[in-house]
């Protein structure tokens, strides 16, 4: 059955990293076995404290036993890289708070040496429904971080100005050994001279302050592809921050947002609008002159068309933005009703409203 670590400790399950290295501490001292020699017990438990310690204060095994109440490396005191039982504890004036985040660290600092990538960068931009139906061409300011001209991108005054660290020899590392009641810890970690580096500058670029960057506003031309549609991204290749350390720049992603149109709604490739006819041009056919993205068209309305009827221009749509076609313009009629007429228009739909009764009894009869 597996062990329950939480009540081990006497903490809960939702207990924070804080809760858990303060019980640690209390119980550690209580079942030091240098302190309960005597106590064959004491020495388990103290082992069973470790074993319970060393999973919760780690995220990964944390995670792990909460979900399956194992770890994938398995349980006890050499899982965490220690065997209790070989090391006398002959002394107890250590600190339990240094042990704490050495046994939890494992005490390996990551260090930072040579060229790193800069960031990517994010542009939002809006562009209209005819640019991204076309395409076009537009400027837009970025401000990023670009490399340093002064001293291209080194962070010193000349290069003799680079020398290796003394205090880490140029490895970027510093090693540390402390002898514990757990055992001999060895730590690596990075130089607090150099960060890392291996090198340190006697005399940095006043320009970049020894960074081998500078902040700037750069213009960069974006070519908007025809067919592009909302979210899409341009990844501009090196238009994000200069790398450190003479690394490659980041990459800017101009992010696409479209504005509405004042008359055409787009789905796909396709585009949509509604125009307006009048009873007799729907009742008599007619052609209308209607909007396209490209200006004026000609479209021919057939006698006898109904209301929320849609008619279809092919190739009067968006481009596919991969280049399989274009989409199609459709335009739906509706067939507005006068609100005000004239005496004669009365009479006239009058005498019309006759003519329709007399030929729709003639069908009734039929």
């Amino acid at each position: 059955m597996a062990k329950d670590y939480y009540k081990i400790l006497g903490v809960s399950e939702n207990a924070s990293k804080e809760e858990i290295k303060r019980a640690y501490k209390r119980l550690a001292k209580k079942y030091h076995p240098d302190l309960n020699k005597e106590d064959h017990a004491d020495a388990e438990k103290f082992k069973e404290i470790n074993e319970a310690a060393s999973v919760l204060g780690d995220d990964k095994k944390r995670a792990q036993y909460n979900r399956f109440g194992s770890t994938a490396e398995g349980f006890g005191p050499g899982a965490a890289g220690f065997d209790f039982s070989d090391f006398g504890f002959s002394d107890f004036g250590f600190d339990f708070e240094d042990i704490f985040d050495t046994f939890f660290s494992r005490g390996f600092g990551r260090h930072s040496r040579g060229p790193r990538r800069g960031a990517d960068l994010r542009y939002d931009m809006e562009i209209t429904l005819e640019e991204a139906a076309f395409g076009a061409k537009e400027h837009i300011i970025v401000p990023r971080m670009e490399k340093c001209k002064e001293c291209n991108g080194s962070g010193a005054k000349s290069s003799s100005d680079i020398v290796t660290c003394d205090k880490c020899n140029g490895s970027g590392r510093i090693q540390q050994t402390r002898r514990t009641p757990f055992g001999i810890f060895s730590t690596t970690t990075s130089c607090p001279k150099c960060h890392g580096e291996g090198k340190i500058i006697k005399n940095p670029c006043t320009k970049c302050n020894g960074t081998g960057r500078v902040h700037h506003d750069r213009k960069i031309e974006i070519t908007i592809p025809k067919g592009i549609d909302n979210n899409n991204e341009l990844r501009i290749s090196g238009g994000g921050e200069a790398g450190v350390n003479n690394g490659s720049p980041g990459d800017l992603y101009v992010v696409i947002h479209v504005k509405p149109h004042e008359i055409f709604e787009r789905e796909e490739n396709d585009i949509y609008c509604e125009i307006p006819v009048s009873f007799a041009q729907a009742a008599l056919g007619s052609e209308i002159e209607v909007p396209t993205l490209k200006g004026k068209a000609k479209l021919k309305i057939p006698a006898g068309t109904q209301t929320h009827t849609i008619f279809r221009m092919r190739g009067k749509g968006i481009p596919d933005l991969h280049g399989y076609g274009t989409g199609s313009q459709n335009i739906k009629v509706i067939i507005e009703t006068p609100t005000k007429l004239t005496k004669k228009q009365k009479e006239l739909l009058k005498e019309f409203e006759k003519e329709s009764k007399k030929r729709k009894g003639i069908f009734n009869f039929l």
